[in-house]
């Protein structure tokens, strides 16, 4: 239901109202009223034996006797009303509430039943009957202000609800197949971002301790032709003989963070875990072809209430995630969020603003590979019923858009979450037991409207290691927007093998710093400001130590090139994106101050050579200068314009190139700003 409160709100006026019976009911039944009190104890003094929940089932059947006693008896009818609405039997819930307004319409001043009719109406699909209870309320002078505003939100839905069926998005949902689903439930998906590896969550049916079901991991890669493989579970340091649920990863698949919860004893499920409150998340790492941990969440996110549904963004470092609110009667949640602070712990949690949690519940969270689209479920927005999912995208400004939902039959009136999108914004995974699965929950994926895709997202993945050796390095990445000056990304390469996937959301040209102390910067530059129709970029990166060390000549004369200094046309005054990489690599000199360095500027062939040397001089004294400004000695540097005299391609070469386009490409890289170590 999406406003559960509602109804306790009901019990505790009408059961407040029954404590003045004695003053007189409506029946004159004696046996009628004995019954009707029995009735109203029953859910607090027993449990139902398989669910552990009030004892509906039982109050409900003395209900039915005391109707048999007098069919007119409306407050019997507000109550079995009540109770089959506990026990998830709308239906039944609003025949007697209507019944009760049929023997009686004024038998509340406020006219609170046409609320709760609204609103059941409302998770059943019923929405032009939702809708007339609703208007019903709402015209009533004495209605609750608290009610009303709720009412208010009823309507909102309904009539939303009504238009999105009028007006469906296309939704054509196809099976991931027996490589991932089979005839347990499978939820919850994760995928890192070259789309190659999905990990889910399966139930299976194992009696451990009180216990006949455990969640546990399993991991289906995609094969060459496109369908997912056999599905393997993960190690047993992150499977225990306990439950697992809600996994997220990040791009590079190296990055987990999990849910585990403690039993009622307050000890945690698995070996060595141990945790702060009734769910926490933990934290393993992938190094090489090993996963080591898991460890309680380090930080700040992990608190005395639960926590749960993690999503890691790309590069790991920033975390949203569900919490419970502390001293809620409906476990309502929020949707927090979480970034990784210089010492590996995880920073004091932020709520998201109001516009996105509502005082319902937020569950459900998804942050994209681009880090601007987020989606989750709510029971708060305008929707169809149940728990819709939303999109909502992060501004130019930081803000966070007016949530989206997604539309209709997307969203239905039953409860929707567990929603996962690719890469490249286009597809989403999502969990569901429809008709034509393998069993119970099965993951699906389906193609998402335009208006709710995410950015799409390249990725480039390659081998970090020491020029010389050829040793593995795990460096360092950060990417940066260049038309904002925005650090988009962090990240590393493994440190065992050096390598690495980084994700490159469209729109964009980015500044790409590979560092690793000890070596040499080394810069990338893509511009993808413009549509691409590769989806990933493959490049190996070679690391120079400095001279120091080094004994042969070739590595301390290897030019090094900026890669994001940029200038316009026959000008030799730096582009203002070029701030970025010279910023970072004056910080390098800083940290570095043994280190003398040449810059040099180079031109392709066209036009006149003396020109170009001329021009190319001065480009190089154009980053002299700048370095200059920020710090950096004059007498650590020198500055030297070689033209078109030292080619990385020839003309010879690009003359035998047939492509327009690779010709020019060829040109744009012989015109370059580079530096070398001075010996």
């Amino acid at each position: 239901m999406k406003f559960q409160f509602l109804f306790f709100l009901f019990l505790t006026c009408f059961l407040g109202s029954c404590a003045k019976a004695q003053f007189g009911y409506s029946t004159r039944s004696k046996k009628a009223i004995k019954l009707f009190e029995k009735a109203k104890k029953i859910p607090s003094e027993s449990f139902d034996e398989n669910t552990y929940e009030p004892n509906y089932k039982d109050a409900i059947q003395v209900l039915k006797q005391a109707l048999q006693k007098d069919p007119n008896f409306w407050e019997a009818h507000l109550l079995s009303g009540e109770f089959h609405e506990y026990s998830n039997n709308y239906p039944l819930a609003i025949k007697h509430y209507e019944k009760a307004l049929d023997i009686n319409p004024l038998h509340s001043k406020s006219g609170s039943t046409y609320c709760y009719l609204a609103n059941l109406n409302l998770a059943l699909g019923n929405y032009d009957e939702s809708i007339k209870y609703a208007d019903i309320f709402l015209k009533n002078p004495n209605a609750s202000s608290v009610l009303s505003k709720e009412t208010y939100k009823i309507k909102r839905s309904a009539e939303f609800a009504r238009h999105a069926i009028k007006n469906p998005k296309p939704f054509n949902p196809i099976n991931l197949g027996p490589g991932v689903n089979t005839s347990f439930p499978e939820y919850y998906p994760a995928l890192t971002v070259d789309g190659s590896t999905i990990l889910f969550t399966r139930l299976l049916p194992i009696k451990m301790r009180d216990f006949y079901q455990q969640e546990d991991f399993f991991i289906s890669l995609k094969n060459e032709d496109g369908y997912w493989g056999k599905s393997m579970p993960m190690p047993k340091n992150i499977n225990t003989s306990n439950n697992e649920g809600a996994p997220t990863l990040s791009a590079d698949g190296r990055n987990l963070v999990f849910v585990a919860c403690a039993d009622q004893t307050g000890s945690y499920y698995g070996e060595n875990r141990s945790g702060k409150g009734s769910c926490d998340l933990f934290y393993a790492k992938k190094i090489g072809n090993t996963w080591y941990g898991p460890i309680n969440l380090p930080g700040y996110v992990n608190s005395g209430n639960w926590e749960s549904q993690p999503s890691l963004s790309a590069d790991g470092k920033t975390l949203y995630f569900i919490k419970g609110i502390k001293g809620s009667k409906n476990n309502n949640s929020d949707i927090y969020v979480s970034r990784i602070q210089k010492d590996g712990a995880w920073g004091v949690p932020q709520r998201l603003p109001d516009h996105i949690n509502t005082p319902n519940t937020e569950e459900s969270v998804h942050i994209h590979p681009d880090g601007r689209t987020l989606y989750f479920a709510s029971k708060g927005h305008p929707g169809m019923g149940g728990s819709d999912l939303y999109v909502t995208r992060k501004l130019p400004n930081g803000q966070w858009s007016k949530p989206e939902n997604l539309g209709y039959p997307i969203n239905t009136k039953f409860d929707e979450n567990s929603l996962m999108v690719s890469a490249e914004g286009e597809i989403a995974y999502f969990a569901s037991n429809r008709e034509g699965g393998y069993g119970d929950l099965d993951i699906y994926s389906f193609k998402l409207p335009k208006e709710a895709q995410a950015t799409k997202t390249l990725y480039f993945d390659g081998f970090v290691y020491d020029k010389m050796t050829g040793k593995p390095l795990p460096g360092n990445f950060e990417l940066f927007d260049l038309s904002t000056g925005e650090r988009i990304i962090v990240s590393e390469a493994d440190e065992v093998t050096g390598t690495f996937m980084v994700a490159l959301p469209m729109n964009s040209n980015y500044a790409i710093s590979v560092t690793y102390e000890g070596y040499h910067p080394y810069s990338l530059n893509f511009d993808l400001s413009e549509e691409k129709e590769l989806n990933s970029f493959h490049i190996d990166i070679p690391m120079n130590k400095p001279a120091e060390g080094n004994t042969s000549n070739d590595s301390i004369t290897t030019e090094n090139i900026f890669k994001n200094v940029f200038f316009d046309l026959n000008r030799s005054k730096l582009r203002p994106e070029s701030q970025i990489e010279l910023d970072l690599f004056a910080q390098y000199l800083t940290e570095n101050n043994e280190i003398k360095i040449e810059l040099g500027g180079h031109t392709d062939s066209r036009g006149d050579e003396n020109k170009n040397i001329t021009l190319s001089e001065e480009r190089a004294k154009s980053v002299f200068n700048y370095l200059i400004e920020k710090g950096i000695k004059p007498t650590r540097m020198t500055f030297k314009g070689y033209g078109s005299s030292n080619p990385i391609f020839s003309d010879e070469k690009i003359s035998s190139m047939k492509n327009s386009s690779k010709k020019e490409a060829a040109h744009q890289q012989n015109r370059r700003t580079v530096w070398r170590e001075i010996l």
